[in-house]
């Protein structure tokens, strides 16, 4: 039987947690049942894209329409909480009143602005603040960058309030419909099979390959032909202006002279394996100008499980930890979210006696992508889930003490225009 101090101290987070699980649940709902919506749709008429209000009288309606009464279930089902500590803990059952107390200062400040007092909204509407985004969208808690998403990326995803935890669940942290989505080493294995699951995930996208024939997908009994665009190593500025209109950059091309250490192959190897992944993801890092782009663009980059496993080809895994190394080290300041891809041993051409499927490859990266892991780790090695985030996080934090961060050259506007 647990210690009561442990289980007062679990009714009383659990309340709060509960609070944002009914919250984010109503608004997840709310745009599926069409009497919900009537009431919710004027949440979405309130702002334009740079988070200011179309109209003081829309906004207070918004609250009086969607806020007050998202609150008020709030309140009902924390007081069902409360009843059930009241049942289970009844000397201390009082704890479980934090999430009545919790939702009462949600269903205060919702009447504060419906009412339109002066200073409620810049007080308790952080999440619908004009002004330029400072950080990416946050992985943990929503932010405005987080948020903005919800309404002008795509309203039928990024439905939590504060905490993150159901739209990672329910695979809606992160939005694939829509975006333009650009894969490097798009002729090879895995990228054929990127392709197809983004393809089939809504995104627009386009091969990157340092071939000369267009790359086509096989859908069922159609063929699909694909944007493809050929790119060589070292003329990496060649697709600046291709980058401009992209949403998201997959970098996944790569070489594995296995054995070998000449020099020929020490060079080759670091210039596909590490440098032209880190010239396009600088690259891609430039077009990050507007809100519009820290909210929506991101870099996923293939570093591998040779960045923390052995793998048996010493010039692989030397250049896939060099790129990792470089991938945390920029991340700590980069505009954008930036992705790793931590895969296993795949069969492609680069590694024939791989015992992944690809195709199964891809399908975990996007669905782990949708919940919005940021290292995404798909291998048959358990070892991987172990070394990787230790490794991941000791790097972060040595990184981040001994060392800082670049004179930024520019900020980010509020606006959806690039700056001049």
């Amino acid at each position: 039987m647990l210690p009561i101090w442990i289980a007062t101290v679990a009714w009383g987070l659990g309340s709060i947690l509960w609070a944002e699980l009914v919250r984010d649940l109503y608004h997840a709902f709310a745009h599926v049942w069409q009497p919900l919506y009537r009431l919710h749709v004027w949440h979405h008429r309130v702002f334009r894209p740079n988070l200011t209000p179309a109209s003081e009288e829309i906004y207070q309606q918004a609250h009086w329409r969607n806020d007050v009464p998202e609150a008020l279930v709030m309140l009902g089902f924390g007081l069902l909480w409360w009843l059930g500590a009241y049942l289970v803990l009844p000397s201390h059952h009082w704890v479980a009143g934090i999430g009545c107390l919790y939702t009462l200062s949600f269903l205060g400040s919702a009447i504060a602005r419906g009412s339109g007092i002066p200073g409620a909204d810049r007080l308790t509407d952080l999440t619908h603040q004009p002004g330029p985004f400072a950080t990416p969208p946050s992985r943990w808690f929503v932010n405005r960058p987080y948020h903005w998403r919800h309404h002008f990326d795509n309203q039928n995803a990024y439905f939590c309030g504060t905490f993150t935890f159901i739209d990672k669940l329910m695979g809606t942290a992160l939005s694939l419909k829509g975006k333009t989505v650009a894969v490097t080493g798009a002729s090879g294995t895995l990228g054929r099979s990127l392709l197809l699951h983004l393809h089939e995930a809504g995104a627009k996208v386009i091969a990157l390959t340092s071939g000369n024939e267009a790359i086509a997908l096989t859908l069922e009994s159609e063929t699909l032909e694909i944007n493809t665009v050929t790119w060589q190593i070292g003329h990496e500025n060649d697709l600046a202006a291709l980058f401009e209109k992209v949403d998201i950059l997959i970098l996944n091309h790569g070489m594995n002279v296995h054995g070998d250490r000449t020099p020929e192959a020490i060079a080759n190897s670091y210039q596909v394996n590490t440098f032209s992944s880190w010239r396009l993801m600088e690259l891609f890092f430039t077009t990050v100008r507007t809100n519009q782009d820290i909210a929506r663009k991101e870099v996923w980059v293939n570093t591998s499980e040779a960045e923390a496993n052995p793998a048996f080809s010493p010039l692989y895994e030397l250049t896939k930890r060099t790129l990792g190394d470089l991938v945390t080290l920029r991340r700590l300041d980069a505009p954008c979210i930036v992705r790793k891809l931590i895969l296993g041993p795949f069969k492609s051409n680069l590694n024939p006696i791989g015992v992944m499927s690809a195709n199964w490859v891809a399908k975990q990266i996007v669905k782990q992508a949708k919940a919005d892991n940021r290292n995404i780790i798909v291998t048959i090695n358990p070892l991987t889930f172990i070394t990787f985030p230790i490794k991941e996080l000791l790097n972060s934090v040595y990184f981040k003490l001994f060392s800082r961060p670049g004179i930024q050259g520019t900020q980010p506007s509020e606006t959806n225009h690039p700056l001049p």
